[in-house]
């Protein structure tokens, strides 16, 4: 009987060392899956009922002689103004204005007293903007290099009976000891939100070269900037800075949706994968060129992988290379007929108007080239308050070569 006993105690160890084999081992949680950034959009046909039936009608020769006309600004309607057109030249540091067809020089650096002006590298005079409320504040903005920074001033502007611009007078700056390089990506686009109270200032700051900027809460470089008009932090900023949005390259296209008046942005990638991003209120762009205080060209444009919540770009180029986006615009009215709502890039290294097609949401659902925007590298895009819808072309072309397009659709 013992022997018995022990067999049975012996054949219900083996019994329950099997139920124990059986009970399934809790593994580690896998890690989830790293983000993926969105596809660049396809390139599709343009879509029909088009707002031409061949070709767009092109003025390339009303504007002319121009040294690298950087930024255009339309002069707002209001009482005792019209809507003249008036633009930055970046290398000479010139304001000027196009008034019944001719030209007139309203001011420039050395007229306004900015004794150390510097057009080096991708700095000079760049970006510029009307207030919203003009002319009852008659001040223009306007974004310059000097040989210590990047900053943001304006000017009032002077009107002769007609409300025809005649000049600048004073020079305030409103935002300064943003940092500037010698070589490149000083940015710097300024756009006012629409409806905005108090009005809102945007600007677009490049990441200069420096390799900590961009995830910098405190330095200026690599960031879109909201700020009221005299140049203070607006209220609601989510860094409680002056900053909107962090973690850019080079972004020198600012534009607003027109309905939502959402605020876009568009930068150069550094080898591939130039971005439109729409801009969220503390938002980070997700560019961290550093491993210290280097500058490093290799790193992801929007790394997911270190910033998992970056804003994710709603069109880009791609893997296969850059195209040098510059200044942005939504086209608006029924003149642009299924065009109506896409947003256009002015395009440097790829020489032509891109033509991006959105959503309902925000996001874009194809791309085109606009037919004849092609040969030459375009720097900025401003849709104009003609009933036509005409758009205006700045061309990046340096001497006495450079342009304003107009371009009608019919």
């Amino acid at each position: 009987m013992k022997h018995r006993r022990v067999a049975f105690a012996l054949a219900g160890l083996a019994v329950a060392g099997l139920a124990a084999a059986c009970v399934p081992v809790a593994l580690p949680p896998s890690a989830p899956p790293a983000p993926q950034l969105p596809a660049p959009p396809p390139v599709v046909s343009a879509p029909t009922p088009a707002p031409v039936t061949s070709a767009l009608n092109y003025d390339k020769t009303s504007i002319v002689g121009l040294d690298q006309p950087w930024d255009i600004a339309f002069q707002p309607a209001g009482t005792g103004s019209v809507a003249d057109l008036v633009f930055t030249e970046n290398n000479t540091g010139k304001i000027s204005a196009i008034v019944n067809g001719s030209r007139v020089d309203l001011g420039s650096m050395a007229t306004l007293g900015v004794a150390n002006f510097d057009n080096g590298g991708e700095g000079g005079l760049l970006g510029l903007a009307f207030h919203p409320d003009y002319p009852t504040t008659s001040r223009l903005y306007f974004c310059y290099s000097t040989t210590a920074d990047n900053r943001v001033a304006y000017s009032t502007v002077a009107r002769d009976g007609a409300g025809h611009p005649t000049g600048l007078s004073g020079l305030q700056p409103v935002v300064t000891g943003m940092p500037h390089s010698s070589s490149f990506h000083d940015g710097c686009r300024v756009r006012f939100q629409p409806g905005a109270n108090p009005p809102a200032l945007f600007i677009s700051m490049g990441d200069t070269g420096y390799g900590p900027g961009p995830q910098s809460d405190t330095v200026l470089a690599g960031k879109v900037l909201r700020v009221k008009d005299d140049g203070t932090k607006y209220p609601g900023n989510a860094s409680n800075q002056l900053w909107y949005t962090k973690g850019h390259r080079n972004p020198q296209g600012l534009a607003f949706r027109p309905g939502t008046n959402d605020p876009y942005s568009a930068e150069h990638g550094p080898t591939i994968n130039d971005e439109v991003n729409r801009l969220v209120n503390g938002g980070n762009a997700g560019w961290d060129p550093t491993n210290g205080s280097d500058y490093d060209q290799t790193k992801p444009m929007t790394d997911l992988a270190k910033f998992p919540g970056a804003m994710q770009p709603v069109w880009r180029s791609g893997d296969g290379g850059t195209i040098a986006p510059s200044g942005i615009t939504f086209l608006s009215g029924t003149k642009w007929k299924a065009w109506d709502g896409a947003l256009v890039i002015a395009v440097l290294k790829n020489m032509e108007l891109r033509v991006l097609l959105m959503n309902p949401d925000g996001t874009v659902s194809g791309q085109f080239q606009m037919p004849g925007s092609t040969g030459t590298r375009l720097r900025s895009v401003v849709q104009g308050p003609d009933a036509d819808g005409s758009l205006y072309v700045a061309t990046d072309v340096g001497g006495t070569g450079g342009a304003i397009w107009k371009i009608t659709p019919s």
